[in-house]
């Protein structure tokens, strides 16, 4: 790769001399450093611009931050048309190879991505004023035949370069909680969340034998007096409240948990159901109220902003006393778990303060030194798909890639999987995924379950009062509530990843793996709601081992038998169809599909020591011998006759 190279001055010159961009080559990676210096301070937006020379790219995806929370991607063919914040870029060569380029986030410079003048820009800035060098790694990249291994192997070298003690997400512990079906109060209950409705939606879980094992009580259970007598009559003028209103103390609303927060949750306890506590990294939306209790116990760890919101200081002494203050309350209170929002807000709050790198950093230490001390690192992180949060959480194993679940909206499901897919490319290097919360009585419930189903992230949904529905559920858990999760973050096939869906005319594939077999699942996004085609193949599953397959598709309950590069022609004529395969090694003419009820089948089953499949737990199933395929009934019975 071709390198000019320039320094941008606060002054507002450039610079091309002092400046030197090298590259470091461990096996097919390269890392690639930028050593410069001024007598004058660098511009904190744009402090050091690299143009990368790439001949021969003819499409590429990038995966950028379209908000100060979110990603999404992007898809094209001219380098110019890169957008901005660009954090992963995915492309593919005249010659078929494929090429991946992942920025970093280093001690004090960020670098992302965006189109220039017939190249690709790398930008390096720090948010911070008074720097005059830069001595950083800016980015990774490699060619090879395929993607998903050149993103992992940039990601290892560049946390094993940066030393930071962040982890991959193979060396993250996935808390047991979150192996079980969950519900969140938000979208059922918003900010009226009270003790009452969370103890009659217990009572609803009961009755309808929905085993719920875990609950979270979202925004906002606390104390915040900015809304007492206030009224709203839409969505609007709620967010609005929610976003000008501070939290006063550390204690549920006196009004709608009058019995206290230790109350409500140890009679959500005794439902056999775990409890997790919501809470922004700022408190609340619009900081700490100056005149609550936690203002007057702990006055010294906080920070104001420019536009006057009082939040938590981000070095981490100040924050950890914060963070570990709150979480002391919600442990007494009886509280297993934490989902943390607001994170990537480094930009907007602590800009000035300290380079990009120190600030997340340290804020992030605090957050994950408190979490593992109080909940033993049980934490959803949330909002923070910005890179200086992806790269500098140490441990917390779960991260939110999207945004908001949006209820009884068709047009929001293609985004959603589009975000949620393409992120996970990315993201899913250093943690599991969250594809957030939805509705079993959504119009597009199905639709929303088959997308869980094969995410590898936790399964919760957040249905209102007497809406929830236990048939929509059934597929994707065992009856004690454990879910049928995949192995890895659900990603889209190598044929999906670089053309865009919505218009490209073809289906789109989202693949997993678990245990030895794999999971394709199937959607119709054209934004024209014209039919769509393409095909189905056993080497669409990343990974999957073997020479011939059983390929079962979930809903017809029909099988082909493929070797491992034929394919199956399909086609979909409306966004309201869509499919799921079951891919699964033929060994000696045998394949176990598994629980014919569940969307990920080959998790209902388990291998003895004689290598004899059976059933986890008693249901209808299906098996391939010598090439047919049978239906049957089970009480855990064994398949002896391989």
């Amino acid at each position: 790769m071709k390198y000019q190279a320039y320094l941008n001055l606060a002054n507002g010159s450039k610079q091309d001399f002092h400046i030197h961009v090298t590259e470091k080559k461990v096996g097919r990676i390269y890392a690639v450093y930028v050593d410069a210096f001024s007598n004058e301070p660098i511009d904190s937006e744009n402090g050091v611009t690299i143009e990368l020379g790439m001949p021969g790219v003819e499409r590429w995806m990038a995966d950028y931050r379209y908000s100060e929370y979110w990603c999404r991607p992007g898809f094209g063919s001219r380098l110019d048309d890169v957008p901005e914040e660009t954090q992963g870029f995915v492309y593919e060569k005249k010659d078929g190879l494929f090429g991946v380029i992942l920025p970093v986030v280093s001690e004090k410079y960020k670098c992302v991505l965006c189109g220039g003048k017939n190249c690709v820009e790398a930008k390096l800035f720090s948010w911070y004023e008074k720097l005059t060098s830069c001595h950083a790694l800016a980015f990774l990249y490699g060619e090879g035949d395929s993607p998903y291994e050149l993103l992992e192997e940039c990601a290892q070298e560049g946390l094993r370069l940066l030393q930071t003690g962040c982890r991959m997400r193979k060396e993250r512990r996935y808390p047991e909680i979150f192996e079980y079906l969950g519900w969140c109060s938000w979208d059922a209950m918003e900010i009226r969340v009270d003790e009452k409705s969370l103890l009659k939606k217990c009572e609803e879980f009961k009755e309808k034998n929905i085993p719920v094992k875990w609950a979270i009580i979202d925004d906002m259970w606390a104390e915040v007096r900015d809304f007492y007598g206030m009224i709203y009559e839409t969505r609007e003028e709620m967010f609005r409240l929610m976003h000008s209103s501070k939290l006063y103390s550390f204690q549920a609303d006196p009004y709608r948990f009058p019995n206290g927060l230790k109350h409500c949750i140890d009679k959500m306890h005794a439902f056999h159901m775990q409890v997790g506590m919501w809470h922004p990294t700022t408190g609340y939306w619009m900081g700490i109220d100056p005149d609550g209790d936690i203002y007057r116990e702990y006055p010294d760890v906080f920070f104001q902003t420019e536009d006057g919101r009082i939040v938590p200081d981000y070095r981490q002494e100040k924050a950890y006393r914060f963070y570990s203050a709150f979480h002391d309350v919600l442990r007494q209170s009886g509280t297993d778990f934490v989902k943390i929002d607001n994170q990537s807000m480094t930009r907007r709050f602590y800009k000035k303060q300290a380079p990009v790198g120190v600030v997340a950093r340290q804020f992030h230490n605090a957050i994950e030194a408190s979490v593992g001390q109080h909940f033993d690192n049980q934490m959803i992180n949330c909002m923070g798909m910005a890179s200086e949060d992806m790269w500098n959480r140490s441990v917390s194993p779960i991260s939110r890639c999207s945004d908001d679940f949006q209820p009884e909206n068709p047009e929001w499901f293609a985004k959603h999987v589009l975000q949620c897919a393409y992120n996970c490319m990315i993201q899913g290097q250093f943690y599991y995924c969250d594809w957030d919360m939805w509705w079993t009585d959504d119009g597009q419930a199905e639709k929303n379950s088959l997308i869980r189903a094969v995410s590898g992230g936790p399964v919760y949904v957040s249905d209102k009062l007497k809406r929830s529905k236990a048939e929509v559920l059934r597929p994707l858990i065992f009856d004690n509530g454990k879910i049928l999760r995949c192995d890895r973050p659900g990603m889209p096939t190598r044929d999906c990843i670089l053309e865009n869906p919505l218009n490209s005319g073809h289906i789109f594939k989202i693949q997993n793996i678990c245990n030895d077999s794999g999971v394709i699942a199937v959607f119709h996004l054209d934004e024209k709601n014209e039919p769509v085609i393409g095909r189905v193949s056993p080497k669409d599953v990343e990974g999957i081992k073997g020479e011939l397959f059983a390929v079962y598709e979930h809903f017809s309950q029909t099988c082909s038998i493929l070797k491992y590069e034929e394919y199956r022609e399909i086609s979909l004529e409306s966004r309201e169809e869509y499919r799921l395969y079951v891919v699964v090694p033929i060994k000696d003419g045998f394949a176990m599909i598994g629980r014919t009820d569940k969307f990920i089948s080959p998790k209902s089953v388990r291998y003895n020591s004689r290598g004899e499949a059976e059933l986890i737990e008693n249901g209808p199933f299906a098996y391939v011998k010598n090439g047919k395929l049978y239906f049957e009934n089970s009480k855990n019975e064994k398949e002896n006759d391989r």
